[in-house]
């Protein structure tokens, strides 16, 4: 590992740890933002879990007049999913979440049992992440965000093996920071590719509901084996 790896908070569920969830926060926010969401979950029996919830790095945001504030890669514009993206944002931010897959995998859990989650912008690099890294992971689970880079992406994709990872897609039908339709786009694009997504749309803005937490540890726990 060449760089630096980035601050995180970590939550274990048992003494042991079977399986892993980096999970990445949106724009402004922090590593402490899904950290409540760990007992809500409800993944206190074996096997264990670690999440790890790192924190971005503070940079200029473009579309917020330039203010300094954690986040993943830079938006220009207000239409954050249009075609001119911070490509080199994304990329360095993807290569350093392969960092904390590589520590997991060091500390003893393999990359099939480690899952990537993200929320908005945080949900934007663990899709790019898990489609075009070089890790067979266990699963995404991406919150009210996008595909982004979709032409890179779909180039380095092999339709005749395509990833086999299952991805959870969780969307508000009144999302106006990241609108639904980008979110039904990425979904139907996944699918393209021959990835099986489970899909949910909940009747919220830009965030998470109750029922959303409740469908994630559904799904937590069928990958989990619970």
């Amino acid at each position: 590992m060449t760089e630096k790896l980035l601050e995180c908070i970590e939550i274990e569920t048992s003494e042991m740890s079977d399986y892993a969830v980096i999970w990445l926060h949106g724009l402004g926010a922090s590593a402490h933002d899904f950290e409540p969401i760990v007992p809500e979950l409800n993944l206190l029996q074996r096997p264990g879990v670690r999440f790890v919830f790192p924190h971005a790095p503070v940079r200029p945001i473009t579309v917020n007049g330039g203010m300094a504030m954690r986040g993943w890669y830079d938006i220009p514009g207000i239409d954050v999913a249009a075609r001119e993206q911070d490509a080199e944002g994304i990329h360095k931010s993807s290569r350093a979440i392969e960092q904390l897959i590589e520590r997991e995998i060091e500390r003893g859990i393999p990359a099939e049992r480690i899952i990537l989650a993200g929320f908005s912008q945080g949900g934007a690099v663990v899709l790019y992440t898990g489609l075009v890294g070089k890790h067979r992971l266990g699963g995404i689970m991406a919150l009210s965000t996008y595909v982004p880079l979709q032409d890179e992406i779909t180039k380095s994709i092999d339709r005749k093996h395509p990833p086999t990872l299952p991805v959870f897609m969780g969307h508000g039908k009144y999302d106006e920071v990241v609108r639904l339709q980008y979110g039904e786009a990425s979904r139907d694009l996944l699918e393209s590719y021959g990835i099986e997504v489970e899909w949910h749309s909940y009747p919220i803005a830009h965030g998470v509901s109750a029922q959303e937490v409740h469908d994630m540890e559904a799904w937590f726990k069928r990958i989990f084996g619970m």
